[in-house]
This record gives structure tokens, sequence and C-alpha cells, in this order.
């Protein structure tokens, strides 16, 4: 009897997101732990890595660091393929085409603060939609929509600022090039 084996070659860049994976699956399982004034709000700790990732490695990587983490924090936290990660994942879905698109603005003005408080409307108006259509088939949903967004200000911003102050504050890890 042969034995076959298939070796799949890891690279710089996979060892990389896996590192940021794992920090974002981190802050959103110790986000689960916070208690929250109103269900669906939540800072969205996990967003800051994906904004950081976003800033030195590209969207790519984000958007491998932030479904990785939708995905592994739903399995840790007992949630997979419960309602509240599909509006995670399509909160995280639509807030990752937000940035697709927020990374071509001028960096002049545009920055890691203005990325986050984008990609936390998308965020917001994904679960919204999900809701709407799948879980709350009723119009009164969107009575909510001023909440989510005041949250999404506040959130986004402060998000924004912790993103920004990592960028300029600690230098991405040497790795030879891939």
């Amino acid at each position: 009897m042969t034995r076959s084996t298939t070796e799949l070659p890891v690279t710089n860049a996979d060892v990389r997101i896996a590192r940021y994976a794992a920090a974002a699956i981190a802050l959103s399982v110790a986000e689960a732990a916070i208690p929250l004034p109103l269900p669906g709000v939540k800072p969205g700790l996990g967003n800051i890595i994906t904004l950081v990732v976003l800033a030195r490695w590209g969207w790519r990587e984000a958007a491998w660091v932030a479904l990785l983490r939708v995905f592994a924090a739903s399995l840790v936290l007992g949630q997979f393929l419960a309602p509240g990660f599909f509006l995670s994942l399509s909160g995280a879905l639509i807030s990752l085409g937000v940035l697709a698109l927020a990374q071509h603005l001028p960096k002049r003005w545009f920055g890691p603060v203005s990325h986050s408080v984008l990609a936390a409307f998308g965020h917001f108006s994904g679960q919204i939609l999900i809701a709407r259509l799948w879980l709350v088939p009723h119009d009164g949903i969107f009575y909510l929509v001023p909440v989510f967004a005041l949250a999404a200000v506040v959130f986004g911003t402060v998000n924004g600022l912790v993103a920004d102050y990592l960028l300029r504050h600690s230098p991405p890890r040497a790795t030879p090039s891939d």
C-alpha cells in the first residue's frame, strides 16, 4: 500500500493572516462578554484589526481576516448558522464591499477613522437588510436605523482612532517577502 501526501505550502501572507485573524477572533469573543444596552449594538472591536490589515496589507488580506473572524467567532460562541451568524456575515460582507470602494478615496482626506465609520454604516445596513428580509418582516425595523447610525458614528470613530493609533505606533512585523 502506497501512501500519498499532499503538502500545501504556507506562505508568509498565510501566517500573517492567521495572526491577525486570531487577534480579531479574540477581540470578538471578548466583546461577547460585554453587556450591551441594546440588542445588536456592539462596538465591533474585531474590526479594528481589519482596518489595520487593510491599511498595511490591502483589501484581500483584510477580507480574509474579517471572514475568518466571523466564522471562527461564531463557532467559538456556539452561534454558527444561527440568526446572529447570518447577521454578522451580512454585515461583514457589506462592510468589506464599502471598504473595497473606500480604499480608493483620496488618502489625504480618508484614513482609518473615515474608513471605520463607513464600514460601520455598511455593517449595520447589511444587518438591517437581513433582519428585514428574514427575521422581522415588518417595516417597523427601520425605526432602529437612527440608533444604529448613532452607534456606527460613535463606535466607528473610536475603532478608527484605535486603528490609526496602532498603525502609527506599532510597525508591522518584519517578514521575508512571499
